[in-house]
């Protein structure tokens, strides 16, 4: 079986070719030894590429071999992939876990556009702490502090295994917050249980939260958000009142690392 390895901003992904459906998709310990940076390949998720009424689907599966909800940098590297395998042209519409995607490639620019869910609830816990859906539960916290500096991985594990989330588990964002162009973030991944490089879903809870922070006008917005691989831009156009946001876009480079064959 043929396998492929793409990375968005550094969040790794083992890609499988499965229209014909023969991979063992209830086999949770090959997915996570498939992901073992020591024994595996070596990735923070495993997709799956199949076919659903005749549309791409996109099956994800994180690093501990459970199924997970939607994963924005792998849905970027899905349609990178998609693209190179030569089944869709620059632009294309697949399904995932949360609906419908739409994924644009600019290979110019060498950059690949997703359109995520709309958001239509942010719970605001406590003073620059957020906790929404962006296609994965997301906790953000905006921090004084330099986050570089921070033990994330202790911080974010007293929150994700807290009462309120032990048993379905909550990605752990901390930023700071200098500007809408100037968004430093790191995250605590579940089903990874360890921080990862980059987190596209995380990017854009993070790049929603700071909306509601700093008090947004209406309208459309672009936030740079800097993870610890890289940039992505997200887009949005935000409703104040009630809090809607729209037109959501996760843009960022998206690569073929290496392929290989599984025996």
């Amino acid at each position: 079986m043929k396998f492929y390895k793409y990375e968005g901003t550094g969040n790794d992904f083992v890609m499988i070719d499965d229209r014909d459906l023969k991979f063992p998709m209830e086999d949770i310990a090959l997915v996570a030894n498939l992901c073992d940076r020591r024994f595996g390949i070596g990735a923070d998720g495993l997709i799956l590429l199949q076919e659903r009424a005749g549309m791409p689907y996109m099956k994800y599966y994180n690093s501990d071999g459970q199924e997970s909800s939607m994963c924005g940098n792998g849905g970027r590297c899905f349609g990178k992939f998609m693209h190179e395998l030569g089944l869709i042209g620059e632009e294309a519409v697949f399904e995932a876990i949360d609906g419908l995607h739409e994924v644009k490639i600019d290979l110019s620019a060498q950059v690949v556009a997703l359109k995520m869910i709309d958001v239509t609830h942010i719970s605001n816990l406590q003073e620059g702490v957020y906790e929404l859906n962006t296609g994965s539960p997301h906790y953000v916290q905006f921090k004084s502090e330099n986050v570089k500096e921070l033990p994330i991985v202790d911080l974010a594990k007293a929150i994700r295994y807290n009462p309120n989330y032990r048993e379905f588990g909550i990605n752990v964002n901390f930023a700071n917050l200098l500007g809408l162009k100037d968004i430093t973030i790191r995250t605590y991944e579940r089903g990874v249980e360890d921080e990862t490089l980059s987190c596209g879903t995380g990017a854009t809870a993070v790049a929603l939260a700071a909306a509601k922070f700093v008090g947004l006008p209406m309208g459309k917005h672009s936030v740079t958000i800097k993870v610890m691989g890289g940039e992505l831009t997200i887009r949005f156009n935000y409703m104040a009142e009630p809090s809607h946001f729209s037109d959501i876009w996760l843009v960022g480079p998206a690569n073929q690392v290496f392929k290989g064959e599984l025996d």
